[in-house]
């Protein structure tokens, strides 16, 4: 019996580690403020529909590498606004997916802010053998906020790859994940 509340407990552990960020309901109540917004919702299964359109054919082209770096992803998720005036979304609004990104395996990369109210928060979720298992950016300026949450399987190398293509600018990606430097 102890080895099957053992085993349930991994089972209810990794279930858990995979889960996506879900992007709290208040988010979506936004949109009724705002003067602009974006809902980007793309699941598995989207997103490999998206990746039969990429080429794929030359190994070196950047569909390819988008095609490679989409394959590992289960799910994107983007949600923008623009309001009219500043005030129209509180510190609460964010709050509930800021909740879900603290601790382990999360970590925050980065955090920006201003005296003008500009909070930028970047954070990773360790995927270990120095791959990334989710990306969550938090953007929220007085007028205008945005969350974006990509979950899957992501080499950074992969990310740094895409430089140059599709207006993505050419960076150089070294990101430490558990000790170990990844990259060429």
């Amino acid at each position: 019996m102890r080895i099957v509340g053992f085993a349930l407990a991994a089972v209810l552990a990794a279930a858990l580690a995979a889960q996506e960020i879900k992007l709290p309901v208040n988010l979506d109540k936004l949109a009724a403020k705002a003067v602009e917004s974006v809902d980007v919702t793309l699941d598995g299964t989207m997103l490999r529909l998206a990746g039969r359109f990429l080429s794929g054919k030359d190994k070196d082209d950047g569909q390819t590498r988008a095609k490679n770096l989409i394959s590992g992803l289960q799910s994107i998720a983007v949600r923008s606004f623009k309001f009219a005036s500043a005030g129209e979304y509180s510190a609460a609004d964010v709050d509930a997916v800021r909740a879900q990104v603290q601790g382990a395996p999360w970590g925050r990369v980065v955090g920006v802010k201003n005296k003008e109210g500009d909070n930028v928060d970047v954070y990773f979720k360790d995927g270990g053998e120095g791959k990334l298992a989710g990306i969550v950016l938090i953007a929220a300026e007085p007028k205008e906020l945005t969350v974006v949450s990509i979950v899957g399987n992501i080499d950074p190398s992969q990310l740094g790859e895409l430089g140059g293509e599709f207006g993505i600018p050419k960076l150089d990606v070294n990101v430490h994940l558990g000790g170990k430097k990844s990259g060429k």
